[in-house]
């Protein structure tokens, strides 16, 4: 039974490396017959920060990418965590197949710095309907995201909050990302609603992209004005500064006239600063105002009620220029953020580097529920292939040894009836003499033979009587073959309780699996915002497996206790059989005037 198990566990190694090898080249779904690898490297962008979740652009163009094989609106396009299950929530700003450009946000739950991650691009389904998850790609933080992706029309927020422009602006086509706006002396004005409001020592974060054409003195990129309060952000004659209530700071570097800068406002515990290029240019240790007015991008207006002790504020001018990916946010957001914000936009991006694509070969269904099993299913697996190692190396084992022990009795059944007129002892001289079968000696019905003939010398021998034994004496006899025909039956019982606990309890290890990964699909459905049907059903169908997988355990240890069990009940009965045989004879064969009568 040692080499058997050895055996048994030496393929199931075997097995689990081929299906962890299989891992490493399944895909995500077997409907999706591409998918192109995309790796995040930060240390090639020159991030240094971790930037937590991220919206990340992914251009694709006729450099990087064919746009053969996919639905002509993109409704195929899925993107798929490093992990090979996570489906991660993206937003398709622009896409054109006819002429080869796309700008997809994919929603990256953890940008790090340090090792290079990866995620993978899935298309060629046509099929597939467009993924439902495109305000989800900004977190709840996010409060308002113009592209400006929109042909005509007031520009629209792309988040849940619906807080969209007020006005229309003239657009252009060389936005940043896609297409852009351009503001020439009227404000893009994004009206009040709760969701804008910021409490007095509050947060918040503004961020776009512009590209001055005129370096005028003192214009506005963002403001707000409530009452006596207000928060300014611009540029003077090209160089950045940040202003609370009438206090103003400015930065030491200007912006250079017709390039394209990343600027963000970030204000919090007690400090505002302003980032150009993902680097801070000035800082001003001023707590926030409560503010809930509209909000004037590219503009100022002083509201009634803003004068303090008789002094009249002047209003900044109008910021002259392109811009494009304007941004709120209701927190400060971290340096790492606006890095990566940076390193994925711009034209020249190093963050996002482009493997080659590759075709699916027909992989089963079967494949793709292994690929997303998560690691405690593995090992719910694990315990049950130990289990299904155990019971099958148990049914194999005693299968041989009750076939062993079925055919030894039938040569010894067989040998015996043909001495049915000789002395009960025949069949051992015959043994001694070597003139009967050897292949008797691995049944149970020679071992209780024996046994009841070293018995009847033991008694002659004792006794000093070699023809006659007494009714008493043959009751002894037949209980100690009664003594061999229990140890044998417990031999046959031995190891049968672990298939009768593999039965009952492989299904109930399944179903724990089943639960925990149900668990954890959701869970990380959550954290990723990921709700849609193709990111949690290959989870759901990978915790069904270790149900399955339960069954499919229980199921053959089922099937084998029955079958040994009948196996041992008719070796329980020719031994049963023959020890009322053996017995009957032994008293007709000592007593010559008919059977003595024997007890038991």
């Amino acid at each position: 039974m040692q080499r058997i198990l050895t055996t048994l566990l030496l393929l199931l190694g075997i097995a689990m490396s081929g299906v962890a090898g299989a891992q490493e080249t399944s895909w995500w779904q077997a409907e999706w017959k591409y998918r192109k690898p995309i790796t995040l490297d930060t240390t090639a962008a020159g991030l240094t920060t971790d930037a937590g979740r991220t919206p990340v652009l992914v251009r694709l163009h006729a450099g990087n990418f064919a746009f053969d094989g996919m639905a002509p609106n993109g409704a195929d396009l899925r993107f798929v965590s490093g992990d090979g299950r996570t489906v991660l929530n993206h937003q398709v700003e622009q896409f054109d197949a006819a002429l080869g450009i796309a700008a997809i946000w994919v929603d990256v739950p953890a940008l790090r710095t340090g090792a290079p991650q990866s995620i993978w691009m899935y298309y060629g389904n046509e099929n597939a309907a467009a993924a439902n998850t495109a305000q989800l790609v900004f977190d709840p933080d996010y409060v308002s995201v113009l592209h400006f992706a929109d042909a005509s029309g007031a520009p629209r927020d792309t988040t849940a909050y619906a807080n969209h422009a007020r006005n229309e602006v003239a657009l252009a086509d060389d936005g940043v990302v896609g297409r852009g706006a351009h503001l020439s002396g009227e404000p893009l004005v994004i009206p009040a609603a709760a969701s804008l409001q910021t409490a007095a020592g509050g947060a918040m974060t503004f961020s776009a992209w512009i590209q001055p054409t005129q370096a005028g003195a003192n214009q506005a990129l963002f403001s707000r004005r409530d009452g006596a309060g207000s928060l300014l952000a611009g540029l003077d004659a090209g160089v950045p500064f940040v202003e609370v209530n009438g206090v103003r700071a400015v930065g030491t570097a200007a912006v250079a006239e017709g390039q394209r800068s990343h600027v963000a406002l970030v204000a919090g515990n007690g400090q505002v600063l302003m980032y150009v290029n993902g680097g801070e240019a000035v800082r001003l240790d001023a707590a926030l105002p409560a503010l809930g007015t509209d909000i004037l991008i590219g503009g100022d207006a002083i509201v009634s009620g803003a004068a303090a002790e008789g002094t009249q504020p002047v209003a900044a001018n109008a910021f002259v220029g392109g811009i494009d990916e304007v941004r709120l946010s209701k927190t400060a957001r971290g340096a790492g953020l606006l890095q990566a914000d940076v390193a994925s936009q711009r034209a020249d991006a190093k963050l996002l580097i482009f493997g080659e694509d590759e075709q699916t070969e027909g992989v089963s269904h079967f494949g793709f529920i292994l690929k997303a099993m998560p690691f405690d299913a593995w090992v719910v697996v694990a315990i049950l292939g130990l289990m299904m190692l155990m019971s099958w190396a148990i049914m194999i084992a005693k299968g041989r040894h009750f076939s062993r022990t079925s055919k030894a009795n039938a040569v010894f059944t067989a040998s015996f009836g043909k001495l049915a007129g000789a002395p009960l002892r025949t069949l051992g001289e015959m043994d001694r003499q070597g003139k009967a079968p050897t292949d008797m000696h691995d049944g149970s019905l020679w071992r209780i033979y024996q046994v009841a003939i070293d018995e009847m010398q033991q008694r002659h021998q004792r006794d000093g009587n070699s023809g006659y034994l007494s009714a008493a004496t043959i009751a002894a006899i037949r209980a100690s073959m009664d003594a061999v025909m229990v140890r044998e039956q417990e031999g046959m019982a031995k190891r049968m309780n672990w298939l009768s606990t593999t039965i009952e309890g492989a299904p109930y290890v399944g179903l724990f699996g089943t639960v925990i990964g149900i668990m954890l699909v959701f869970v990380v459905a959550a954290m990723a915002g990921a709700v849609d049907i193709n990111s949690v059903a290959p989870g759901m169908a990978a915790a069904l497996l270790c149900t399955a997988a339960g069954l499919g355990v229980a199921i053959p240890a089922l099937f084998g206790y029955n079958y040994l069990g009948a196996r041992a009940e008719a070796i329980g009965a020719d031994m049963a059989v023959f020890i009322d045989e053996f017995a009957a004879r032994l008293a007709e064969e000592q007593d010559g005037r008919g059977p003595a009568p024997v007890q038991g």
